[in-house]
């Protein structure tokens, strides 16, 4: 009988049928129906020049954060509208303060990143970006918690729906450019 040899975490355990190559490491299990020799006859992938990247770029549309934000507040004012129809004025207000949950620090972490030099190394933009996002996510919290001081009485259905609704419509503009560039 064998004695089973520990695998670091995270690796598969090798079963009976696992092909090893020459350093006696596990080889990628192939695709079916094609062959090493096969990916090697694929022609190396080329940069694209600077026309080609800005055509591509027209055919794929961008989307910015501002669209995506302006998007998530006339979802916010919808859902607010909807929910002041259905139960009354109190809803309206705190599914407004949801939405404004998320809209609000979104705004304050775009213009944030915007605001980065223009010679700032690459390493400067994650970490502004990390910087930012700990920004939204504590003025996200802050936001939460005045709701209950700011509205009074406080719908907290009305305040999820903004809330989710906002943070859930960032989709939209994406699939929407995805549809686009597929029907071109």
């Amino acid at each position: 009988m064998e004695k089973a040899v520990p695998q670091p975490c995270g690796a598969p355990f090798p079963s009976d049928r696992t092909e090893l190559d020459a350093d006696g490491l596990h080889k990628r299990p192939q695709p079916p129906g094609r062959s090493p020799e096969e990916d090697d006859a694929l022609p190396e992938p080329r940069p694209l020049t600077a026309a080609e990247a800005q055509a591509l770029g027209l055919r794929l549309g961008s989307v910015t954060a501002w669209r995506v934000l302006r998007l998530q507040g006339l979802a916010g004012c919808g859902v607010a509208a909807v929910a002041g129809a259905w139960a009354g004025e109190q809803a309206f207000w705190s599914a407004l303060w949801g939405a404004a949950v998320i809209v609000v620090p979104g705004v304050v972490m775009v213009r944030g990143l915007r605001r980065r030099p223009a010679g700032a190394p690459a390493s400067a933009g994650v970490v502004s970006f990390l910087l930012w996002e700990f920004v939204k996510i504590a003025l996200s919290v802050a936001l939460l918690l005045l709701a209950v001081k700011v509205v009074q009485p406080l719908n907290w259905l009305a305040l999820l729906a903004g809330l989710v609704v906002c943070a859930k419509v960032y989709w939209v503009p994406l699939l929407s450019g995805l549809r686009r560039s597929r029907g071109s």
